[in-house]
């Protein structure tokens, strides 16, 4: 091959480009930021935007994050219709916080109606790193791509201890049944460590998802109820309206 056959990329963009996209993505954290510095310790719940409510997965996401809601946690998810309406419903029904940080796309997503409070967020990275900063544990329903990659995502960030060791619960075995076996077969590739997946849960179990919550998030981080701070007006800040039946965070 000549020189010229193999230089076919287009290489570097203008620098002016580069410049207003690195700004326009500092605005996007920022506004994220803003909206949601108040929301408190969440718990958030990945899932398909595609299970429509009365699906098996649809109430079980409903049952369960209105059992986390119930401990104290804000309902964080990503906003949209499926399993994300179904877990900011359930924590909506018990007085418990319900927010979104919903993706900006050209069709199929929109707010739901049960969010207290939300942000729309139109680059994937910025939302993936909201979802994950704010977030004490993290649930995995059945989903698709989306869904693997807000996961996997959380777990490079804790197998690598760029965030704290957060519990995740990964629900429902039989969809998730070749992930398991995938993971199983990863370790003993020898490409993750053999201790990897204590990183986890799986389990069909309102309960023992409830209770593994708890015991590695409120009593492993010692979360307890804080003075409500003051917000910046100057910041765009709005302090937090709590729901008339909010429940408090117990600690055992």
């Amino acid at each position: 091959m000549t020189k010229s056959e193999i230089k076919f990329l287009e290489g570097p963009q203008s620098r002016r480009k580069d410049f207003l996209f690195a700004f326009k993505v500092m605005l996007e954290f920022i506004k994220g930021f803003r909206a949601l510095h108040f929301v408190g310790p969440c718990v958030t719940i990945f899932g398909s935007a595609r299970f429509k409510d009365g699906h098996p997965f649809y109430e079980k996401t409903e049952e369960l994050a209105a059992r986390i809601a119930q401990l104290g946690f804000t309902i964080m998810t990503g906003g949209g219709p499926g399993i994300m309406e179904a877990a900011n419903k359930g924590a909506r029904e018990v007085g418990g916080r319900s927010v979104g940080c919903n993706i900006v796309l050209p069709h199929e997503q929109h707010e739901n109606p049960y969010l207290d409070k939300w942000v729309d967020i139109k680059y994937f990275f910025v939302r993936k790193t909201l979802l994950i900063k704010y977030s004490y544990a993290f649930v995995v329903m059945p989903g698709g791509f989306g869904t693997l990659d807000e996961y996997f995502e959380a777990l490079t960030l804790i197998q690598t201890k760029m965030i704290l060791e957060f519990p995740i619960v990964i629900f429902d075995t039989e969809f998730h049944k070749q992930l398991i076996e995938h993971i199983d077969a990863m370790r003993d590739a020898g490409t993750i460590s053999p201790e990897d997946p204590n990183l986890f849960l799986f389990t069909d179990s309102v309960d023992e998802a409830v209770e593994y919550i708890k015991k590695n998030s409120i009593a492993k981080f010692k979360l307890q109820h804080e003075t409500p701070r003051k917000p910046f007006n100057w910041l765009w800040e709005r302090a937090w309206k709590e729901p008339a039946q909010q429940q408090e965070i117990k600690g055992n």
